[in-house]
Parts: C-alpha cells; structure tokens; sequence
C-alpha cells in the first residue's frame, strides 16, 4: 500500500504523470480522499484542487507551509507501507516544512535525483548538506538521464557528459551510496506525457532494469531501518 504526496506546490506534475488529469478530491467524513491510481496507490497533489492545469500557483511561504501541513493531517490515507513524497528541487519552505512535520514519524531518508552535469551536481551537493544539517537519513543517489545508449548500433552517447565524475565520483567524495543509474530512453518521456506506466510498456528496456534494482535497494534499506528501530525500541 503506497500514498504518494506531491509537495511540489508551484509545478504539480505527478497528476499528469500518474494519468489523472482532471480527477477531483473528494471529501469524506475521515478527511480528503486520496486519487487512486491503483487500489493500492493513492496520490494527493495541489494538482487536483486546480481548475486547469494551466493554473498558476503563486503563493507565499505560509500559505505553501498551510496545505502541506493539512495534506499531512486531512487526508484519509488509510493503513499505508510506504508515503513517498516527490518534492520540488533545491532546499526552500516544502522541504524544511515536510521535515519539521514528519519529525516526529522517523523518516526512513531521502532519495535525491541527479543528472550527470557539474552544473547539476552543484544543486545536489547542496541538498546533501540540506539534509544533513536537518539530521534527514540519505538512503541515496540516483543518477538520472545517465548516458543514451542507441537502439540500433548499441553505442552509448553521453549527452550529459559527466566533466567532473558524475554521481558517482560524488558519493564517493560525500560518502553516500549511489542508487544507480537510470539511461536516457525517450519512451520515458513519452509515458509520462501519456500518463502511462513505463516500466510496464517498456520491461525489456535498460533503464527499466535499473529502475526495479533502485526500487529494490530501496526497498532493502527501509526494512533494515525499521529492524534497527525496532530493535532499539
């Protein structure tokens, strides 16, 4: 049972993602009710409260801080094993907001996304400390858009070339583990457009397999967290 809550006030993309454009929230006597993609994920994005995606969300710190806060508590969520949050990039008011609520839950960690470019690379040092000057566990690094690999002569193309590394050299430097790394493969993008799943249009694909050894490893670090929770408890 998964929730998946996009905090990503200003630049709400999960709806369209997920292939829900248009659904509405519903409330109920227990609070919001979460849009289900499947009976066993539920999704909450400002998205939903839009008349039109086309919509500008310009709003202020506080307001920002007010509807995370009553997503966090008004929403019947129901028994759920994981709550993933997708947030905006860089450190601003959604990502010390979602820490200071959820402080109290013991968050498993965060995983951040990077391309492989210094100019990227930049950001996501930045996050790192972030999350460190917060006590905010890292499970890891995912290297995205990792080099194009081309369908007909197999060549790989690095069109984001890695100048100082890429994520790799990174973790190491920062001493946090790389994920792996997802390869450009444009039928992402196109899933994402069509709202559709792409590890189920695309499961031979390379970026697939690398994707389900990063949900794998992921999977991995969250049960070992909580067997040391518990074992401390």
């Amino acid at each position: 049972q998964v929730a998946l809550l996009d905090i990503d006030i200003c630049g709400p993309s999960i709806p369209k993602m997920m292939g829900l454009e248009g659904e509405q929230v519903h409330q109920s006597g227990s609070g919001w009710s979460p849009v289900y993609v499947e009976e066993n994920l539920g999704v909450m994005s400002v998205g939903f409260l839009l008349s039109s995606p086309d919509d500008a969300v310009i709003w202020r710190g506080p307001k920002k801080n007010g509807l995370i806060k009553q997503f966090l508590r008004d929403v019947d969520w129901g028994d759920v094993d994981y709550l993933i949050v997708d947030t905006p990039p860089g450190t601003s008011d959604e990502h010390l907001s979602i820490v200071q609520y959820l402080s109290a839950t013991r968050i498993d960690g965060a995983v951040i996304v990077t391309t492989p470019q210094e100019v990227s690379l930049q950001d996501v040092r930045k996050e790192i400390n972030f999350c460190r000057k917060v006590k905010l566990p890292i499970i890891g690094v995912v290297e995205n858009m990792s080099g194009f690999v081309c369908p007909k002569c197999k060549n790989e193309s690095q069109i984001f070339p890695p100048t100082t590394g890429g994520a790799e050299k990174m973790c190491q430097n920062l001493n946090v583990s790389l994920l792996g790394k997802v390869p450009l493969d444009p039928q992402i993008g196109r899933s994402c457009d069509r709202g559709q799943s792409f590890l189920a249009e695309a499961p031979e694909s390379p970026a697939t397999l690398s994707y389900r050894n990063i949900i794998q490893r992921i999977q991995e670090y969250c049960e070992q967290h909580h067997f040391q929770e518990e074992k401390i408890m």
